[in-house]
C-alpha cells in the first residue's frame, strides 16, 4: 500500500502545523491538504479523495459531526478520526454511528497520534486485501458462468448486502462483525465492510460496548 492520503481539518494554525508534522513523520501516510473550515473540508474531500480525514470537531462554520454526516451522505467511505478537546460521550456516540472507529483527544502526543494512524493503516490494509480476494473470486466465477465481470460483481454485492441486512435484522439486541460473519459465511473484514454500507444508508446503528478488559467492541444493530 502506498502512502495513505490524509486531509487535516483544523482551524487553529498552530495545532494544524503540529498535526501535519506528526503525520509526516509516519512512513505510511502523506498529507495532501490542510483546511480550516467545514465548508472547505467538504470541498477538499470531493476534490482530493483522501483515505483519511483528521477532523477537528469544533470548526468556525459548522461542527465536525455535521461535516462527517454530510460527507457520508454524499458517499464518502474513507476513514475519519475526529480530533477534539472534548471527550463527551454523546459526541463519541454520534461519531460511531457514522462509521468512526478511532478518535483523538487534545492535547495529544506524537505517540498517541501514531497509535491511531497505525490502527487506521492496519484496518485499511486488511480491507483492501479482502476486497482484492473478493474481486479475484468474482473474476473466476464470471469465467465459469460466462458472464460479464461488472454485472456479476454488482449483482453479487447486492445479494451479499441483503444477506448481511437479513442477518442483522435477526439480531435486535445487536451483533458484532464477527457474529455477522459467522452467520453469513463472510470474513470478518468483509462483514464489517457490508455493515458499513448499512450504516451509510441509515439502515443500521453502531456503538461501542466495553468488556471486562476495557477494550470496546463495536456492536451493530438494525434501525427500528
Amino acid at each position: 500500500m502506498s502512502g495513505l492520503r490524509t486531509l487535516i481539518v483544523e482551524d487553529d494554525p498552530q495545532v494544524s502545523r503540529v498535526t501535519r508534522g506528526f503525520v509526516e513523520r509516519h512512513p505510511a501516510f502523506i498529507v495532501v491538504g490542510t483546511v480550516a473550515t467545514g465548508r472547505a473540508a467538504l470541498e477538499a474531500i470531493v476534490s482530493m479523495k483522501p483515505d483519511l480525514v483528521l477532523l477537528d470537531i469544533y470548526l468556525p462554520d459548522m461542527t465536525g459531526i455535521a461535516v462527517l454526516r454530510t460527507a457520508r451522505a454524499h458517499g464518502f467511505g474513507g476513514e475519519v478520526v475526529p480530533v477534539t478537546a472534548a471527550s463527551e460521550l454523546d459526541t463519541v456516540r454520534r461519531a460511531r454511528q457514522l462509521g468512526v472507529r478511532h478518535y483523538l483527544v487534545k492535547p495529544f502526543t506524537m505517540r498517541a497520534m501514531h497509535e491511531r494512524l497505525d490502527a487506521v493503516h492496519t484496518a485499511l490494509s486488511e480491507e483492501r486485501r479482502a476486497a482484492a480476494d473478493t474481486l479475484d473470486q468474482r473474476a473466476i466465477d464470471d469465467l465459469l458462468r460466462d458472464r460479464g465481470p461488472v454485472s456479476a460483481a454488482s449483482e453479487g454485492s447486492a445479494v451479499t448486502l441483503r444477506r448481511v441486512a437479513h442477518a442483522l435484522a435477526g439480531m435486535p439486541d445487536g451483533a458484532s462483525a464477527a457474529e455477522i460473519a459467522a452467520l453469513t459465511g463472510l470474513s470478518r473484514v468483509s462483514a464489517r465492510r457490508y455493515l458499513q454500507q448499512l450504516l451509510d444508508a441509515g439502515q443500521a446503528l453502531v456503538e461501542p460496548q466495553y468488556g471486562a478488559a476495557g477494550r470496546p467492541e463495536l456492536r451493530y444493530r438494525p434501525v427500528d
